[in-house]
């Protein structure tokens, strides 16, 4: 795909003088002439993008000097409220393309948190030609319409499945880690941020029928059995979204959660290859899990079969 890198500058409504301006300055000026800045440059954003590309922009503020204190706000549509990108703290914005029309600006504060200073709303276009093949990839990576979701039962996640978790502890992960590592996450944080997700002690999982069986890393195991309870849609921080799909215990076994729910990416009726899951006594506080995500693999996997899923990921 031909990328056109373009800058959108918008023209301050007024000049400054002298060229650079503190932030003192630039805001008292403002106050007192009730004048909405425009004034800062962001390049990088395509004309269209493909689900799954990423949108890498860069923002700067030539008018400004010193230490700048960037964030980057996006809204899902023109109708939508502006939500602060927590973490984007620098001049660089960087995203998956998984919603079409979502809304972007780059801002600047002064010490009292006070925006003095954003670009013109930056509109991303996706294009996916609508191919079997990249309404898939859309719906991995989180868009996807509600009527396209559909129930599902325990037979999309039948068999033996093994946690990821001892992969990540013994170093055999950082290659995928490293493939991940972009301007604005080092391979040392994504190995940090996936530690906290993947963290476990329930090493093995076998479902048969309606049955769970819990394999801790002491080799104790515990079964119960478990009935469809539906699905959960969940809108992540990042904008794209998930569907939990929910299994409620059914019998009295002491000590299995009383629900489980699993996230894999897929909406539909479909064998699984990989899932997250999430365990505990109640359903709407699992819900608010998004930090911790046991990944469990089919235990015939081997490792390089998991390091080449991942890094096609």
């Amino acid at each position: 795909m031909k990328k056109r890198m373009f800058s959108l500058l918008a023209t301050s409504l007024f000049l400054f003088s002298p060229l650079h301006l503190t932030y003192a300055q630039v805001d008292d000026q403002a106050q007192e002439e009730q004048i909405e800045l425009v004034n800062i440059s962001v390049e990088g954003l395509q004309e269209h993008y493909h689900t799954g590309d990423e949108i890498l922009l860069t923002a700067s503020a030539p008018e400004f000097e010193g230490n700048l204190n960037w964030q980057w706000s996006i809204k899902q549509d023109e109708q939508a409220e502006w939500q602060v990108v927590a973490g984007m703290t620098s001049e660089l914005f960087s995203r998956e393309a998984t919603a079409n029309g979502l809304m972007i600006k780059a801002e600047l504060s002064s010490e009292d948190g006070s925006i003095i200073a954003h670009s013109d709303d930056l509109q991303v276009h996706i294009d996916d030609h609508h191919s079997d093949h990249e309404n898939a990839e859309r719906i991995y990576h989180g868009f996807f319409y509600n009527d396209e979701i559909e129930d599902r039962s325990l037979a999309d996640w039948q068999g033996e499945w093994s946690s990821v978790y001892p992969l990540l502890t013994s170093g055999k992960l950082d290659t995928v880690f490293e493939h991940k590592a972009n301007d604005t996450m080092s391979a040392d944080e994504y190995k940090a941020y996936y530690t906290v997700g993947y963290e476990t002690d329930i090493d093995q999982i076998l479902i048969e029928g309606n049955t769970f069986t819990f394999t801790s890393t002491d080799g104790s195991e515990l079964t119960a059995a478990y009935e469809y309870d539906g699905y959960d849609i969940l809108t992540y921080e990042r904008g794209n979204r998930g569907v939990r799909y929910v299994f409620k215990r059914i019998d009295d076994t002491e000590g299995m959660p009383a629900y489980i729910q699993f996230s894999d990416h897929l909406i539909t009726e479909t064998l699984s290859t990989h899932f997250h899951l999430y365990w505990g006594d109640d359903r709407e506080t699992l819900l608010d899990e998004v930090t911790n995500w046991p990944t469990y693999y089919p235990s015939f996997f081997t490792e390089n079969q998991i390091l080449k899923d991942m890094l096609a990921h």
